[in-house]
């Protein structure tokens, strides 16, 4: 379901919009809030409730692992975006999940004219890191 309206979205939002997402701001097109679930101090998956604006986007990205890695969407409230590099783009709404693979370059965000949320599952592995890259573009984005 869209929402356009910040005040309906926060009641569907069920895990909560959390704090301004300053520590990652500069990988992200437009405005996002992130709202940790488990302390990786205490467990070993971390799992965050990430929550786009409309129109907000993260930047093209690569999650890396000797083994195991890549990541888990499981989409929580409103209407967003995923896409791999050369592949077309796929609509997310609540209940959609998406496995990404490791060294699978793609990118995630809000519908224009939707809130959007999604919890954010890193998948344990050997040797992880993010690579952040390029933004996605106004004109990639406006295509959709």
């Amino acid at each position: 379901m869209k929402y356009t309206n910040e005040e309906m979205f926060k009641s569907a939002n069920m895990f909560g919009k959390g704090s301004d997402n300053k520590d990652y701001a500069r990988y992200f097109m437009g405005k996002s809030y992130l709202n940790p679930l488990t302390n990786p101090k205490e467990c070993p998956v971390f799992l965050a409730n990430v929550t786009f604006e409309p129109g907000c986007r993260n930047n093209w990205h690569i999650h890396h692992a000797k083994t195991g890695g890549g990541q888990l969407l499981i989409c929580t409230a409103g209407e967003g975006w995923y896409q791999e590099e050369g592949k077309d783009p796929v609509s997310l709404r609540e209940g959609t999940v998406i496995t990404i693979p490791p060294e699978v370059k793609h990118w995630h965000g809000a519908k224009k004219d939707s809130w959007f949320s999604h919890i954010a599952v890193e998948v344990p592995g050997e040797e992880t890191s993010n690579e952040w890259l390029e933004c996605v573009t106004d004109e990639e984005y406006n295509k959709l």
